[in-house]
């Protein structure tokens, strides 16, 4: 086809193009380094975000999101009507409403970085496992875990117990973070995950704020860490798949 035999009409009604992929954000005010999900310049990709009023991190990893799921769907729907084509969330404890959202916003639905443990689990060798590092191993309950449908006995390991990375995302204690403290306290839960658990082979990062650490992670482990990034990109590559040739 010419360019002079194209057609010259561009069609619309949405109120955002170029974006195809929306986030739903918890209302926090810590620091979103780059790699955290809710800083824009950590995707290859334009995205959209829309902060949840009332969601805070707290509410959602220590009180099981109770009562917030009308908030989740008016806020998914109204990406959608913006123009997002996927819909996804910025923790991972929001998996115990993955059916609800999918359901009520009628497009693809990724609400947690757990839904990558099975897929992961099959490309290991008999043996080993999948392991997760989560913000609050005390909070991840087996509902979290089958509603992202991932074994109630998996191996897991929380930094409740860190110096810095969930006082401030979990109890928002301050405003700043030190960021080589909270590092240290992801490294430090997944030394111990492995150290408890030595079957573990990979491990796939529970939080939406722990993939700037995954490289240290696994530098320091010597196995695949897998975290909302990979599963992301993944997922925003079946929106836009690469047109070769």
């Amino acid at each position: 086809m010419t360019q002079s035999s194209r057609s010259s009409i561009a069609r619309g009604g949405r109120a955002v193009y170029g974006a195809p992929l929306g986030i739903l954000m918890l209302e926090a005010r810590f620091p979103r380094i780059p790699g955290d999900m809710g800083n824009g310049l950590t995707w290859p990709f334009p995205v959209l975000y829309k902060v949840v009023r009332g969601a805070s991190p707290g509410k959602v990893v220590l009180d099981g999101a109770r009562g917030l799921l009308p908030d989740f769907i008016d806020a998914a729907q109204d990406l959608v009507r913006q123009g997002a084509e996927a819909i996804t969330t910025n923790c991972g404890f929001l998996s115990l409403f993955q059916q609800e959202l999918a359901a009520s916003a009628n497009v693809p639905v990724a609400t947690s970085s757990l839904m990558q443990v099975p897929w992961v689990q099959a490309t290991l060798p008999p043996g080993k496992r999948v392991g997760i590092v989560t913000v609050s191993g005390a909070a991840l309950t087996p509902a979290h875990l089958r509603a992202a449908g991932v074994p109630c006995d998996i191996p897991r390991e929380g930094t409740e117990n860190g110096r810095e990375f969930f006082r401030v995302l979990i109890r928002a204690e301050k405003d700043d973070m030190d960021v080589a403290l909270a590092e240290q306290d992801v490294l430090d839960a997944g030394q111990a995950l492995v150290e408890r658990h030595p079957e573990v082979g990979a491990i796939v990062l529970e939080c939406t704020n722990m993939p700037p650490y995954a490289a240290a992670l696994q530098a320091a482990l010597n196995m695949p860490v897998y975290d909302i990034y990979s599963m992301i990109t993944w997922f925003h590559a079946g929106l836009r798949p690469r047109a070769f040739g």
